[in-house]
Formats: structure tokens, C-alpha cells, sequence
């Protein structure tokens, strides 16, 4: 399964995985395959039947979790990677460039956490520079000259909060990518796949569709963040993850996000392509219906929608 640890929760499952493949690669009997993967599937139900937030977080940032690039191998065709942003350099923790959907032009722009040691630490676990923020406007605008929707797949536990990032103009580079995104004339679909953390995650998450896998995660700040600020104490993550009300159900009714697309059983890494063809019929759905909207009304209908959250009564 990899150098990465599996959360406690999951370990019966992640056995059950392991001896499933076991079985599978060994030639046991059919009876004995279907066995294991009967008692997988019953484990995986039972365990995710009623996750805590602190749990969703946890599952939300499972190494194998299809990412940026998973979906776009699985779902595009005639991809062409842009990189650089024409002004310090180029970021690996976001990918950026143009490919065809169905044989229709898109731009796709999305964070890539990497998956063993060497890539994560290639990709910086997915925490962008601002050279990443940069070059991902970059491709938007290119959308936008040439009418092309703009898909975004979020999955960052939040910017990189290094010295050399502040020194490039972290807080401009996500400042003007919110205030860009918000007056594009092209539609925009964003996913969040995995995390969706801070400001790191909102810089490429500014959409007229919001869509949101059903273990993402998607916050202000991590719950040890919260946690380290708030109670001064790690070990009240749990706590904190409560109280951001960070799942897709609580967003959902909070009306941060349109639509939460189911996972497979245990997870989306448990069957990636499957997850990989759910996110894909979902924007299918979303640009069809995006596709008929004036581009002159995007942005008014964009802003709307976002002055719309966080409204509040007291009484």
C-alpha cells in the first residue's frame, strides 16, 4: 500500500485490501476471492458508515486517492501541460494546461500532492508557490481569450507558508486569482477531490458550479491549525474538525457547495476509476447546463452566488 501511514480506523480494511491481492495474485479459488471481497465490502460499509469530521479529514488525504492528473489521464484526451507562469518560474504543486472533453476545448488547472516520498517532495505535498497561483490564471486567461470552460480540481492541505512563497507575493498571487476568477466570461466547474484547505484551496475554487466528493474535506484552515490557534493543543483536532463543519454534508447545507458526488464503498481510493467516471458524469451535467448561460452573465450570476454565503441571523 505504500510508505505513507494508513489511519488506525482504516486497518481492517487496508488488511482486507492486502490479503484480497494476495489471494488474487496467489490463484486462489473463486470462492475464496469472492469471500475476501464480500467481507472487504462489509468492512468498508461499516466503517464509513458514520465517519467523524476528524475521520473525513483523515480518509480525505489517503495517499491513493485518484488526483489532478489521475483524472485527467481517465477522462481527457489530447492533454497539453502549460507550465511557468512568465514571471519566476514554474510549480509542480499545480498542474495547469488544455485538453478536449468529449472533443470539446477545456482548460483544466488542479493541485498534485504526489504520491511517494520522492514525488511528494517534488510536488511539495501539494502546497502551492505563488508561481503556481500565477501560472494556473495564466491558462484561465487563455480560456477566456478563447472561450474555453475552466475545470478545476482542488486538493491542498493550503498554500505554502515558506519564507520564499511571502517574499514571491503569496497573499497577492491567491488575492488576484479570486478577484480574476470572479470575472471570467467562461464557465467554471470546480471539484474538490480531496482537501481543500485555506486560501490555497479557494485561489483555483472560485466556480459557478462547486462540486465536492462525498469524503472531501474543504476549510478555512486544518483542523490542527484550528486546533494549535484555538486551544493552544494538537490533540483537540477532533474537536476542531467538529466545529469547522468542514464535510460535504455541512457545506451542502450551508450552501458553500452545489452538489456532493458519492465515493465508492470506503473511499474513493478503494476504486479509483470508478470515483474518476463519477466526477466525470458530474461535469458533464455541469458544463451542459453552464453551456447555456450568456458568457456576459457568468460573472454577474458568479458573484451572486458568492456574496449569497455566510448570511446569518441572530435572534
Amino acid at each position: 500500500m505504500g510508505s505513507t501511514p494508513v489511519p488506525p480506523f482504516l486497518a481492517p480494511i487496508e488488511d482486507l485490501r492486502q490479503r484480497l491481492a494476495e489471494a488474487e495474485r496467489g490463484g486462489e479459488g473463486r470462492a475464496e476471492i469472492a469471500r475476501l471481497r464480500t467481507q472487504l465490502d462489509d468492512e468498508a460499509r461499516r466503517l464509513t458508515a458514520d465517519l467523524t469530521p476528524w475521520q473525513r479529514c483523515l480518509l480525505a488525504r489517503h495517499f491513493e486517492r485518484p488526483h489532478t492528473l489521475d483524472y485527467v489521464r481517465g477522462l481527457f484526451t489530447d492533454w497539453v501541460e502549460v507550465h511557468g507562469d512568465r514571471c519566476f518560474g514554474d510549480d509542480p504543486a499545480i498542474v495547469a494546461g488544455l485538453a478536449r472533453l468529449d472533443g470539446e476545448s477545456v482548460a483544466i488547472v488542479g493541485h498534485q500532492k504526489g504520491r511517494d516520498t520522492r514525488e511528494r517532495l517534488y510536488r511539495n505535498f501539494g502546497q502551492p508557490r505563488p508561481e503556481g497561483y500565477r501560472k494556473a490564471l495564466r491558462v484561465m486567461h487563455m480560456a477566456e481569450k478563447f472561450g474555453r470552460p475552466v475545470i478545476s480540481f482542488v486538493d491542498t492541505p493550503g498554500a505554502y507558508p515558506g519564507l520564499d512563497a511571502e517574499e514571491r507575493g503569496q497573499a497577492e498571487a491567491i488575492a488576484r486569482n479570486l478577484r480574476e476568477m470572479a470575472a471570467l466570461e467562461v464557465p467554471i466547474v470546480v471539484v474538490v477531490t480531496g482537501e481543500g484547505g485555506s486560501g490555497g484551496a479557494l485561489a483555483v475554487g472560485v466556480g459557478d458550479r462547486i462540486l465536492m466528493m462525498e469524503h472531501a474535506v474543504y476549510s478555512v484552515i486544518s483542523p490542527e491549525g484550528c486546533a494549535a490557534i484555538l486551544w493552544k493543543d494538537q490533540s483537540e483536532v477532533q474537536r476542531a474538525a467538529a466545529a469547522l463543519r468542514l464535510t460535504s454534508n455541512d457545506l451542502l447545507r450551508l450552501g458553500i457547495i452545489d452538489e456532493i458526488l458519492p465515493e465508492p464503498l470506503g473511499g474513493a481510493h478503494m476504486d479509483p476509476a470508478l470515483a474518476i467516471r463519477t466526477v466525470g458524469g458530474a461535469l458533464r451535467k455541469a458544463l451542459s447546463g453552464l453551456r447555456r448561460l450568456k458568457r456576459t452573465d457568468l460573472p454577474r450570476r458568479r458573484f451572486a452566488k458568492f456574496r449569497a454565503m455566510g448570511y446569518f441571523s441572530e435572534r
